[in-house]
Order: C-alpha cells, then structure tokens, then sequence
C-alpha cells in the first residue's frame, strides 16, 4: 500500500443566522433550531440529538473553526467537504468558508461540494420555493471561477494530482455542465493549475447515465445513494414517483446492518473512478418529524466494523479519498461531533481504524 486513503468529512455551515433563513423560517433561525425542537417519533428514539457539553456554536466564531479543526486532526479526519451555496452569483451560508479562507492559520484541509438545488419548504412538506436554482452561461460561469479560485489558491485546499477537487452535488440539473468543466478546467490552467478534478455526488437521483464526460470521478452519497437503490430501485422508479414517496409517507424505518451491507456488497457500476461513502448514523426526523428517514440500529461498535470494511475496500484500491456523511448534520441524525449519547466513540472508531491500517503497511 503506497498511499494512504484520506478520510473526508461532508461538513454543512448552516449554523450562523442569516438573513434570508430569518424571513423564511424566523428570526434566529440556524440548524440548531430543528435540532433542539425534535421530539421522538417512536419508543426509545433519542430526540433531541444534544452536543456533547451543549455546545451549540456559531460558525461565525473563530474558535469554532478551530476547535473542530484541532478534534478532526486529533481524530484522523483528514479533511472537510464543505457545502458551498451559489446561485447565479447569489451566495448563502458563505461566511463560514470566507472566514476559513482569511484565517490561515486555522488548520483545517478542505475542498467544496456545490450543493446545487432549489430551496423549498420541503422539510415541513410544502411546496414553495424559497429560492430557485437558476443557471447563467459563460458571463456566470466565470464570476462563479473568480469567487472559487479564492480558495483553489489557499494551500490548504485539497487537490489530486495538483487539481483543486470541486463536488457537484447534482451535475445532471446544471445546464451545459460539461461545457462549463471544460471553461473552468482552461481557466485554471491559465493561473497555473494543471486544471480542475470534478467529482459528482451519486444521490437518490442519478446514475450511470447521468454522469457527464468531463468529470473525473464520483462518490456514492451515503446512505441514500444505497436506500434508494436497495429499498426503492434505481432503475424501476422515476424521479417523480420517487419524490412524492418521499413527501407523502409517514416515518420510514431502515436497518442499519441491513443498508450497510449492501454498501459493502455493491460492486462498481460506473467506468469513472468511484470513491465510497460512510455514515455513522443517518435521521432526519428532526427536520421532517414523522415524513421523515431513520436508520435504525446505528451505534459506535458496529459503524466501525463496517468503516473498517470500507476503509480496507478503498485502502487496497488505491483510491484517495473515503467520504463520511457527515461532520456535523445533526439535523439529518448524521454527525462525527460529539455528542451526549455517544460521546467521541464515532471519532474514536475512526482513528482506531486508521491506525491499525497504520500499523499493518
């Protein structure tokens, strides 16, 4: 084994107040809201999700950044995956990443994942859109550049082969995708970069048809890249009918044991380069409350037999990255951070995992 898999955690910066989320939902209004008003769905479900000490932060605070930097090194995660919000040139959530980017000092690895998408009020089953994703030609394409190249060109950020890694979240929606790969991959070789690596999340929504030509590689978004293959059927659904499941059922239940397996079972379907995914648990009841997904089953002991499993399977292929959904989602039941459940046993099963990879080179 001449490299060493790199663990990447999806980190989401919703945890600040910004305007638009206080006119939507009220004022005040961040992840926390929904995360402290979760109520239990069944018996013995453990809502509401508490931080560890009740450390309900602000991601506008600097010592936040670093406090999760300091725990995510000490915890051999080696990076973050942080959503990045853009449309037209209209940014959201920002402030996080603008802060990383002028505290250099903050030793925090990381690269960004465009979460394309359209805002809606789907969390509590409405319809109404909050705020379109709209998609610009080229005059966009390079205002988008000119913001993202801020952070290529931060040391920190995290590359292949010298090429800043980009996630596009949902590839198949942005119009003229591959067009637009190709305009930003010239454009970084004109400061110097031997280019872009793009990199398309595999969600409930797409597949193998769906990948465009200019990206480089994939990463299977876990767990409902396999909920939906296992549980609903990626070939035998439409996008339609896979969208009102989602809206209209009452709380659905899946195995843990159960969604794991088939992870660890699923050979590769696509010729890119697939990189896996991992979760240590995943509910979102604290957004949908009875519409919405739960995991069950989750503890530390067993996410680490089966994070073992998937950092073996992309040790010995040779793949870069392993990513883990997610750092902090705690509105979605999927986070490293400590809590007052489990404590620091999800991190500490990482770096214990790692560590005997470590060991046994």
């Amino acid at each position: 084994m001449e490299k060493e898999t790199k663990v990447i955690a999806f980190y989401l910066p919703q945890y600040h107040e910004i305007e638009e989320n206080n006119r939507w939902w009220g004022k005040g209004f961040t992840e926390w809201t929904n995360v402290k008003s979760a109520k239990p769905q069944y018996n013995g479900h453990y809502q509401p999700k508490i931080p560890l000490n009740k450390n309900y932060y602000n991601l506008l605070n600097c010592e936040t950044l670093q406090w999760q930097a300091e725990l995510a090194k000490k915890y051999s995660v080696d990076g973050f995956c942080i959503y990045h919000y853009w449309f037209e040139g209209k940014k959201i959530l920002e402030k996080p990443i603008d802060l990383l980017l002028e505290h250099k000092e903050i030793d925090m690895p990381f690269c960004l994942s465009w979460a394309n998408g359209t805002w809606s009020r789907t969390w509590t089953g409405e319809k109404e859109i909050l705020i379109e994703q709209t998609y610009g030609g080229k005059k966009d394409w390079e205002e988008h550049f000119n913001y993202l190249l801020l952070f290529f060109q931060d040391s920190r950020y995290i590359k292949i082969n010298g090429k800043p890694v980009l996630l596009l979240y949902k590839a198949y929606e942005i119009e003229n995708c591959s067009e637009m790969i190709r305009y930003w991959d010239c454009r970084m070789k004109e400061y110097g970069f031997p280019g872009i690596y793009i990199i398309e999340t595999l969600t409930a929504m797409n597949g193998k048809s769906s990948l465009e030509t200019e990206s480089q590689a994939c990463v299977e978004f876990e767990p409902l890249y396999t909920v939906y293959q296992r549980f609903v059927g990626l070939k035998k659904i439409k996008r339609e009918l896979w969208n009102r499941f989602l809206s209209k059922r009452k709380l659905y239940m899946v195995d843990y044991d159960d969604v794991w397996k088939n992870i660890l079972r699923r050979k590769q379907q696509n010729e890119k380069k697939t990189f896996y995914g991992a979760f240590p648990e995943w509910d979102n009841t604290a957004r949908k409350e009875s519409r919405g997904m739960a995991v069950g089953g989750a503890n530390p002991q067993r996410f680490k037999k089966y994070f073992d499993q998937q950092y073996q399977r992309s040790l010995y292929e040779g793949k870069e990255f392993l990513f883990v959904n997610a750092w902090n989602e705690w509105g979605e039941g999927a986070y490293l951070e400590p809590d007052e459940q489990h404590g620091l046993q999800y991190l500490e099963a990482i770096k214990n995992v790692k560590e005997h990879y470590k060991k046994t080179d």
